[in-house]
């Protein structure tokens, strides 16, 4: 769907989105990190996102491949200073997951405000079960805590794992099916369940709608710290289909931010919860690789929301 994208073409359309959602922008810190990765991302899939809300405002979040060849991304990600030496367990967590799970493929996530954040295994052909991720020494003790409430909720199947390096965080993305997606009376009992903030019924029918759900846990405490659904990505989305408002600002990404690929522009709006706030992620896909995961997904989906 679109052709290799060069380091160069990528940093001036980063740049170019950033001015639209009023985040500073600079080659210093930006492009380190699309060096190190210009081999991943020159076929793979390219996400710029941006989130809703005075407490989000002024950053721009970028996703990128990582290049096949880099057999261990942390150990690469600390060795190009991306990330810190520790001894605590989110140091160890990547290559345990790797060990127990055939990952198809890493990510890393950043902000061009906060720098490299992330790293992601997912492994969408060998989706795991909670008692299995439980079991892997370096996982914080919460995954397996909450293993009853996951049950509870019908949420089975991780099709992704997140490690958010700076926050010491682990994010578990449940894959759904469109014959198997959480109701909107269950979506609000869970969130009722963790104390979460009381959505409206416009919002409940919205996350109703997704094909995964992201579950944010740390090391610290058994505490569920963020939940969020996210509908498919689909082609040209409006806005105004989003149950929360999002802010002109927004507006100017999801409709102008730069792309790589001919067609229909292809977004993914997705709701996320607190305890203290309840607000909306935009995403706005920069490069579209055929065979790119969102796309199946999208596909699979589209004759059910």
């Amino acid at each position: 769907m679109s052709e290799a994208t060069d380091a160069e073409e990528l940093y001036a359309a980063i740049e170019e989105t950033a001015r639209l959602v009023g985040a500073p922008c600079s080659r210093e810190k930006v492009w380190p990190i699309l060096a190190e990765y210009r081999n991943g991302f020159a076929e793979g899939g390219v996400v710029f996102s941006a989130q809703a809300g005075e407490r989000h405002a002024g950053e721009l979040d970028y996703g990128l491949a990582v290049p096949p060849g880099i057999g261990d991304p942390y150990a690469h990600a600390l060795a190009h200073g991306f990330v810190t030496a520790t001894d605590h367990p989110v140091a160890a967590l990547l290559s345990d997951i790797r060990e127990r799970c055939a990952v198809a493929e890493h990510f890393a996530d950043c902000g061009v405000v906060g720098g490299f954040r992330k790293l992601y295994a997912h492994f969408p052909r060998d989706l795991q079960k909670i008692g299995h991720l439980s079991d892997i020494p370096s996982m914080p003790r919460a995954v397996a805590d909450n293993a009853e409430f996951f049950a509870r909720y019908g949420m089975d199947d991780v099709v992704m794992i997140g490690v958010n390096y700076k926050n010491r965080t682990v994010s578990l993305y449940f894959q759904f099916t469109k014959e198997h997606r959480p109701a909107p009376h269950t979506i609000r009992s869970m969130l009722h369940d963790l104390g979460m903030k009381e959505p409206d019924e416009a919002t409940l029918e919205f996350a109703a709608k997704s094909f995964r759900a992201n579950i944010t846990l740390g090391w610290e405490s058994p505490e569920i710290l963020r939940v969020a659904f996210a509908p498919p990505p689909g082609p040209s989305l409006d806005l105004s289909t989003a149950p929360i408002p999002a802010g002109p600002h927004l507006e100017q990404f999801v409709t102008r931010s730069p792309r790589a690929y001919t067609g229909e522009r292809i977004n993914l709006f997705a709701v996320k919860w607190t305890r203290d706030k309840e607000f909306l992620e935009v995403c706005s896909y920069y490069q579209l690789p055929d065979g790119y995961e969102p796309l199946r997904q999208m596909a699979i989906h589209k004759n059910q929301t």
